[in-house]
């Protein structure tokens, strides 16, 4: 259980209610996935200005369940805030959506979503 994300924080954040822990598990699942998509279709199509807000949305989420890839997370939302056109984040992006990815099997298994 959890080797992909920590529940340490959510817990603390849910004062110990593991049906509070359960819906922002859930809520993890109904966001996260769908702001990696855009991520995944943005960077390669240079489409700054959706990476950005799509990164920048999901930090908190990212941060909370201790994915690990805070940092890359926002190395590939500052390539769309600046629209550094002249850096490739296409490893940081593969790093963010291998840990999205790996995250979201697991949630659904743990939690049974």
């Amino acid at each position: 259980m959890s080797q992909h994300y920590k529940l340490h924080r959510v817990r603390e954040m849910a004062d110990n209610d593991e049906d509070f822990v359960a819906a922002l598990a859930a809520a993890f699942l109904e966001e996260v996935p769908e702001d990696a998509e855009r991520l995944r279709k943005g960077v390669p199509a240079k489409d700054y200005k959706d990476v950005y807000q799509a990164a920048h949305k999901m930090k908190p989420t990212i941060d909370l369940f201790e994915l690990g890839v805070l940092d890359t997370l926002i190395e590939v939302q500052d390539w769309g805030k600046f629209e550094q056109t002249d850096k490739n984040v296409d490893q940081q992006l593969t790093m963010v959506l291998t840990a999205v990815d790996n995250a979201v099997n697991e949630i659904k298994a743990d939690f049974g979503l």
